[in-house]
C-alpha cells in the first residue's frame, strides 16, 4: 500500500489489524469473493471455523467464558481489514451481534450453550429483528409467539436477515403476551422458510417466514431486556461496520492513488492534473475525517460522554457516506475500465452500497442522531444566555488547580458562569471584527483570570489545556458568542516564542502579550507574495547592531490596532528563496513605518498595508538563526491552521443557526433537520480532526502536511454553515443590519457567510492547501 491503513487505527488495536491482514491474506484472497458470488449461501464453513479459532468469534466474550475478554474496538479493527480484503463470511452479522445479545441478558443453559458454539465456530447465528425498510430500531413486532398448551407456536416473517441460508439457526424477536422476547429458532426446525436475497455485492441475506413451534427453554429473555439487548447489537453491528466501511474506502482510494501514478496519458502521469489531485486530496480528508471520528466517538462513548444509539449513528452516517463517495471516485477516475467487472474497484463500490444500505442509511441516521441533540428552549434562562440553562448544582471541588482534572462537564459549567457574570452583553454575537478599545477590557479580565491562552503551557501563563479541554473552552464562547480578540501573539507568536525565542525574548515579550501591553499584528504576505509567501520582498540589511527594513506588507489584520508587528523578511538574496528568510520583531512606534488600512467588502477596515521605509529594527529582534525565518515561518503557519482549523467559528455560526431554527420553528422540516443534523455531523468530525492535531502540538511534535486537511475542512465548514443561516433566514438573510425579535435577541444572518469568505483564503488558500497534501502526503507527480 502506499498508504498506512493502520495508522488510521487506535494504536492498541494494530496487532488485531496486522493478525487479521496476514489471516486474510491466505484464507480469502479477493477472487475468493468473485468465485462465491453466485453461490449461495456466499460463504465458507471451513473458512468460518478458521477465523474461529484465530479468535475473531470471542473477542468481546468474557475470560471466564472461554473468550478473550477484549473491547468491541478490537472488533472494529478486524472489521476494518475485512472491508479492506472483502471477506465473504458476515462477520459482524454472525459473530458480533449476536453475542452482544446473548452477553447483554441473564445466563442460562441455552444462552450459555449459544455462547461457546458461537465461540468455537460451530454454530453459525443470526439475529432476526427487521420487518419493515428503514428500520433503525424494533418496533412493535408483528411476529408473535403465541402460547399453544405448554409450548408456544412462533408465527410471522423477519426481512433483510444476516446471515440466512447457511446459518444455524436465529435469535429472533417476537411478542409474547404484550412483552418483547428473544426465541432462539433453528434452520432445522420445521416450518421454517429461508428465501435467499442477493445482495449487489454477491453475498446473501433472507427473508424468514415462521410457523414453528417452540419449546418453553427456546425462549431467551422477555420484558425490556429484549428491546435493550438487540438495539444494543444494533448500534454495536453499526459501529463495527462503519470500520468495514472505512477499509473499503482506503483500500480502494489506496488501488485509485497507484493508478493515477502509474497511467500516462499525453506523456505524464494523469496524476499530474491538478483537478484530479483536488478529488483525490478532498476523498483522503474524508477517510482521515472517519477515522478521527471513529477514534474520538469511541473514547467519548468509553467515558460515557457518548451513548452507544449514538455512537451507532453518527458513525454509520459519516462511513456510508464516505465509503460510497470514495468508491464511486475510485470508478470515474479508473475511466472505462473502472466500469468494468474484471477491475477490483467496481467490488468495493457494490460493498460500499451493500453495508450502507444495512442497519440504516444516511439520511435515517441523521436524524436519529440530531434527535438526540436538539434542545429546545425551556425558560427564560435560555433567552439571558443563548445556551443551555445553567443547573443549580456546583462544580465539583478541585484537589488541584489544574482545570484538566475537571470533568468536561463542570469545566463548561465553570466557563459559561464565568461569562454569564463578566462578559459584557453589548458584545455577544457581533457581525463584525471588534477593535481593541472594544474588547480591551474584556482582554484585561480573561489576563487577570489567567484564560487569555488557552493552549499555552502554565509555565508562560497559559491556562495548559489539553485538546479535548480546549475544544470544550471554545464551544462555550462560541456558544455564548464570545467576539473574537485581537489575537495574534496569542495564537502565533506566543507559540513561536516558546519554541523558538531565547530566554530573553521570552521574558520580555511573552508577559506583555498577556498583559495587553503589546498587540501584535502578523506581517507575512506582500503585494505580489501571498499565496507564494517564499518571493516576498521586503527587505532586511544589517548596519551595525541593526537591521534597515524597508519593503510593504499587505493584508495585515487589524495593524492599525496593533503596537508590534512581527515580520518575514529578507535577508540574503544570493540563495534560495527560502532559505535567504528571516522572522523579525518589529515595533510599530518606530519611525518610518506607515499604516493605512483597507476597506473589505462589508465596509469593515479589517486589514492594512504597512510600509517599511529605512526602518531601524535592532538585531537582537531576530528570532531564531539568521536566514532560518522559513523554517519558523512554516511552524507559524501550521500554528495559523490549527487556528483557522479550530471549530469555534463553525459552533458560533451553528449556535446562530440553532436560535434561528427555534425563532422560525424550522426543526418542523424534516428538509432542514436532515440539513441540519449534517452540519452538525461536519462540526463533531472537525472537533474530532481538531482534536488530533492539536495533540501534536500539545506533545511538542511537528505538525505534518496534513494540517492542511485540517484548514480546508474547517473553513470550509465554516461557509457551508454561513450559507446555510443566510439562506434559512429567509429575507432576514440579505439585510445588512442586525434583525431584532420580540423578546430581545439580536442576530446577524449575514454576517457568518460573508466572513466565512476570507477563511479560504488566509493562511494560504485551500487551492494551495489542497496542493501541499497532494504533493507532500499523496505523493502524486508534478
Amino acid at each position: 500500500m502506499a498508504l498506512d491503513l493502520g495508522g488510521l487505527l487506535a494504536e492498541h488495536n494494530r496487532e488485531f489489524a496486522e493478525s487479521a491482514r496476514g489471516l486474510l491474506k491466505s484464507e480469502s484472497p479477493v477472487s475468493r469473493l468473485r468465485y462465491l458470488r453466485n453461490r449461495s449461501p456466499g460463504f465458507e464453513r471451513p473458512v468460518w471455523a478458521r477465523l474461529a479459532s484465530a479468535g475473531w468469534t470471542s473477542i468481546i466474550v468474557p475470560e471466564a467464558r472461554a473468550g478473550l475478554g477484549l473491547g468491541l474496538d478490537a472488533c472494529a479493527a478486524i472489521a476494518t481489514v475485512i472491508g479492506e480484503k472483502l471477506l465473504p463470511e458476515p462477520y459482524v452479522a454472525a459473530a458480533v451481534m449476536p453475542m452482544v445479545v446473548l452477553l447483554d441478558i441473564e445466563p442460562s443453559e441455552i444462552i450459555d450453550r449459544l455462547v461457546t458454539d458461537i465461540v468455537q465456530g460451530t454454530c453459525i447465528c443470526g439475529v432476526a429483528w427487521q420487518e419493515q425498510a428503514g428500520a433503525l430500531d424494533i418496533g412493535s413486532a408483528g411476529t408473535r409467539l403465541i402460547r399453544d398448551g405448554l409450548q408456544f407456536r412462533l408465527s410471522g416473517e423477519k426481512k433483510w436477515v444476516s446471515p440466512g441460508s447457511g446459518a444455524d439457526g436465529w435469535i429472533v424477536h417476537a411478542t409474547l403476551d404484550g412483552d418483547d422476547a428473544l426465541v432462539w429458532i433453528s434452520s432445522a426446525d420445521q416450518g421454517v422458510t429461508v428465501q435467499n436475497m442477493r445482495r449487489i455485492d454477491g453475498t446473501y441475506m433472507a427473508h424468514l417466514t415462521f410457523d414453528a413451534v417452540v419449546q418453553q427453554e427456546r425462549i431467551l429473555v422477555r420484558g425490556n431486556r429484549a428491546r435493550t439487548s438487540i438495539n444494543n447489537a444494533l448500534d454495536a453491528g453499526r459501529f463495527a461496520v462503519s470500520h468495514e466501511l472505512m477499509g473499503v474506502a482506503f483500500t480502494v482510494f489506496d488501488m485509485t492513488l497507484t493508478y493515477l501514478k502509474t497511467r500516462t496519458q499525453f506523456g505524464k502521469p494523469i496524476g499530474a492534473n491538478q483537478a484530479l489531485q483536488h478529488r483525490m486530496v478532498d476523498a483522503y480528508m474524508h477517510i482521515l475525517l472517519l477515522s478521527s471520528s471513529l477514534k474520538e466517538n469511541w473514547a467519548a462513548y468509553c467515558k460515557g460522554d457518548m451513548t452507544l444509539a449514538v455512537l451507532g449513528s453518527l458513525t454509520k452516517a459519516r462511513a456510508n457516506q464516505v465509503a460510497v463517495s470514495v468508491s464511486k471516485l475510485a470508478v470515474q477516475l479508473h475511466g472505462a475500465i473502472g466500469y468494468t467487472d474484471e477491475l477490483d474497484v467496481g467490488l468495493y463500490l457494490k460493498r460500499a452500497l451493500n453495508l450502507s444500505a444495512w442497519l440504516g442509511n444516511e439520511h435515517r441516521h441523521r436524524l436519529r442522531y440530531i434527535d438526540a441533540r436538539i434542545d429546545a428552549p425551556v425558560d427564560a434562562q435560555i433567552r439571558e444566555t443563548g445556551i443551555h440553562p445553567l443547573p443549580d448544582d456546583t462544580v465539583s471541588v478541585l484537589q488541584s488547580d489544574d482545570l484538566n482534572d475537571m470533568s468536561d462537564a463542570d469545566f463548561a459549567l465553570l466557563v459559561r458562569r464565568f461569562l454569564v457574570k463578566h462578559y459584557p452583553s453589548s458584545l455577544r454575537h457581533v457581525a463584525r471584527r471588534l477593535y481593541w478599545s472594544e474588547v480591551k477590557d474584556w482582554y484585561l479580565l480573561l489576563s487577570a483570570k489567567g484564560w487569555l491562552a488557552p493552549a499555552w503551557p502554565r509555565a508562560f501563563g497559559g491556562m495548559g489545556l489539553t485538546p479535548e479541554k480546549q475544544l470544550v473552552f471554545f464551544e462555550e464562547m462560541e456558544n455564548y458568542g464570545v467576539a473574537r480578540l485581537p489575537d495574534q501573539g496569542i495564537i502565533n507568536l506566543g507559540p513561536v516564542l516558546i519554541r523558538y525565542g531565547t530566554q530573553q525574548q521570552q521574558q520580555a515579550y511573552l508577559p506583555k502579550i498577556l498583559s495587553g501591553e503589546h498587540i501584535w499584528c502578523q506581517g507575512y504576505s506582500e503585494p505580489n507574495a501571498g499565496s507564494d509567501l517564499a518571493s516576498l520582498a521586503t527587505e532586511a540589511v544589517p548596519d551595525g547592531d541593526d537591521f534597515i527594513v524597508n519593503g510593504q506588507k499587505i493584508w495585515t489584520t487589524l495593524a492599525h490596532n496593533a503596537t508590534h508587528i512581527f515580520a518575514l523578511v529578507r535577508t540574503d538574496k544570493n540563495v534560495k528563496k527560502q532559505a535567504g528568510i528571516s522572522f523579525l520583531l518589529i515595533d510599530l512606534a518606530t519611525q518610518g513605518i506607515t499604516v493605512a488600512p483597507i476597506t473589505n467588502l462589508l465596509g469593515d477596515q479589517e486589514f492594512c498595508e504597512v510600509f517599511f521605509q529605512n526602518v531601524r529594527v535592532p538585531q537582537a529582534n531576530l528570532v531564531g538563526q539568521l536566514n532560518e525565518g522559513w523554517t519558523i515561518a512554516k511552524a507559524l503557519l501550521g500554528f495559523e491552521r490549527i487556528f483557522a482549523g479550530s471549530p469555534q467559528q463553525s459552533q458560533h455560526a451553528f449556535s446562530l443557526l440553532t436560535t434561528l431554527a427555534h425563532k422560525e420553528n424550522l426543526f418542523e422540516s424534516e428538509y432542514f433537520l436532515q440539513r441540519y443534523a449534517q452540519l452538525r455531523m461536519d462540526i463533531a468530525d472537525l472537533e474530532s480532526l481538531f482534536s488530533m492535531f492539536a495533540g501534536y502540538v500539545k506533545n511538542g511534535a511537528n505538525l505534518p502536511p496534513s494540517i492542511s486537511l485540517l484548514k480546508i475542512w474547517a473553513t470550509e465548514t465554516y461557509m457551508k454553515i454561513g450559507l446555510e443561516l443566510a439562506q434559512s433566514a429567509d429575507e432576514h438573510g440579505g439585510e445588512f443590519d442586525d434583525t431584532h425579535y420580540d423578546d430581545g435577541t439580536t442576530m446577524n444572518s449575514l454576517a457568518p457567510f460573508t466572513h466565512s469568505m476570507v477563511t479560504t483564503i488566509y493562511g494560504g488558500t485551500n487551492e494551495i492547501q489542497r496542493n501541499i497534501v497532494a504533493r507532500h502526503v499523496l505523493d502524486l507527480p508534478v
